[in-house]
Order: structure tokens, then C-alpha cells, then sequence
């Protein structure tokens, strides 16, 4: 949870119960629960909102899941050319080396 240890958790609800004292923090934490509420349902209104309006231009589901799905494939390809090239190109590079200085080998 965000790179936060148990330990760490602990001393912040430590250093939180002595801040605030014993009274407010059931108050804070009801606090935090609806804010994080009203995140959750606002985050949902926009995306329901922005599903709407490509729905009202033409687009649905299916059609954003396949240019989603067109777009990640096109970036697979380009990854795997990419990396392709890199891999080549270290071989070769590997084989260039080993030419001149002969193969390492390894003590065990």
C-alpha cells in the first residue's frame, strides 16, 4: 500500500492517535470514508459521462475495444521490432567482440 511496511503503518496511526487524540480519530476516519465516497461515485459519473458521449458519436463498446485492441497490438509490433533490432544488434556486437579477443570463458 503506496510502499508503506506494517511498521511504518503502525507508527503513523501511533503518531495520528496522539495528534488527535482517541475522541476525533473514529471522526477522521468517517471523515476520509465518505470523501473517499464521493471519489469513487464522481470517478464513476465521469466515466459513465464520457462512455455517453462516445455512444452518442457513433462509437460503441465494441468498437473503442477494438481500436483499443488495434492500437495495443500496433504497439506489440513495434515493441517487438524494436526490441528485435536491440537483440540483433547486441549479437552481433557479441560476435564482433569475441572475434577479436576470442570467447570468455568462465572460471567455476
Amino acid at each position: 500500500m503506496f510502499g508503506i511496511g506494517g511498521g511504518e503503518l503502525v507508527f503513523i496511526l501511533f503518531v495520528v492517535l496522539m495528534l488527535f487524540g482517541s475522541d476525533k480519530v473514529p471522526e477522521i476516519a468517517r471523515t476520509m470514508g465518505k470523501a473517499m465516497a464521493q471519489l469513487k461515485n464522481a470517478t464513476n459519473d465521469i466515466k459513465s459521462e464520457i462512455q455517453k458521449g462516445a455512444e452518442a458519436n457513433g462509437f460503441d463498446a465494441k468498437s473503442l475495444e477494438d481500436m483499443t485492441g488495434n492500437i495495443n497490438s500496433e504497439i506489440e509490433k513495434a515493441k517487438t521490432n524494436l526490441l528485435g533490432d536491440a537483440t540483433t544488434q547486441f549479437e552481433k556486437t557479441k560476435e564482433d567482440i569475441d572475434s577479436v579477443t576470442g570467447p570468455i570463458k568462465r572460471h567455476i
